[in-house]
């Protein structure tokens, strides 16, 4: 049984808040506890009812959702921040999952983006509107970023390393425990995810971002 998802909203925009609610509560699992509207009432609301997740615009005052993602994650880090933006350019995303965002959806995504992204959180994954998610990859490639992989799950960054490293993928299987139709599964999501088509361009991407060393 799934256990009910805690949501707050902070957006400066009633009408806004009142289109995710309307979303939401189409969603099996979730519940809102509270809408802020603006930072200051966004942390202040997060203290008060412990949101497993809080949905936060960026273009916020006095506070942006980006200073308050911040705030929120460095008092309460077990609380998972989506940030919802009408900007869809690789530096803004950068900045929110810099500030500790967990997702990042534009606010002209298919309605259907809000609930992989809670799906996607309830995993302890990472989830970026498709919109961003090329951008974001291919800028990590192209500066040699070795914080790229942070658009990783540590399940799919340990599953890369060791595909970087030459396992099979019935040895990875093994290794980790698991099915090889899952590590199969993973090697899709990771290619899908990172723009990659085939397995020397994962080998290309774990060394440039670091997972694995030259010599190994």
């Amino acid at each position: 049984m799934k256990t009910t998802l805690k949501i707050l909203l902070a957006d400066d925009h009633a009408v806004v808040r009142a289109g995710l609610r309307a979303l939401l509560e189409d969603i099996e699992g979730v519940s809102i506890v509270g809408e802020a509207e603006d930072g200051p009432s966004a942390i202040a609301l997060t203290r008060a009812h412990s949101p497993d997740v809080v949905i936060m615009d960026i273009a916020m005052q006095p506070l942006n959702g980006l200073e308050a993602t911040a705030r929120i994650k460095a008092e309460l880090p077990g609380v998972k921040v989506i940030i919802l933006s009408m900007h869809n350019t690789k530096e803004y995303v950068l900045q929110a999952l810099r500030a500790g965002a967990s997702a990042y959806l534009v606010k002209d995504s298919a309605p259907v983006e809000l609930e992989l992204a809670l799906a996607a959180l309830r995993r302890g994954d990472t989830y970026l509107s498709g919109a961003v998610s090329k951008q974001v990859i291919e800028h990590c490639l192209a500066t040699g970023d070795r914080e790229a992989d942070n658009t990783l799950t540590p399940r799919q960054r340990e599953v890369l390393a060791l595909i970087a490293r030459g396992h099979s993928t019935k040895e990875i299987a093994h290794r980790l425990s698991v099915s090889v139709k899952t590590i199969e599964t993973h090697r899709l999501q990771l290619m899908e995810r990172l723009g990659i088509k085939d397995i020397a361009g994962l080998v290309r991407y774990a060394i440039r971002v670091g997972l694995v060393d030259v010599a190994e």
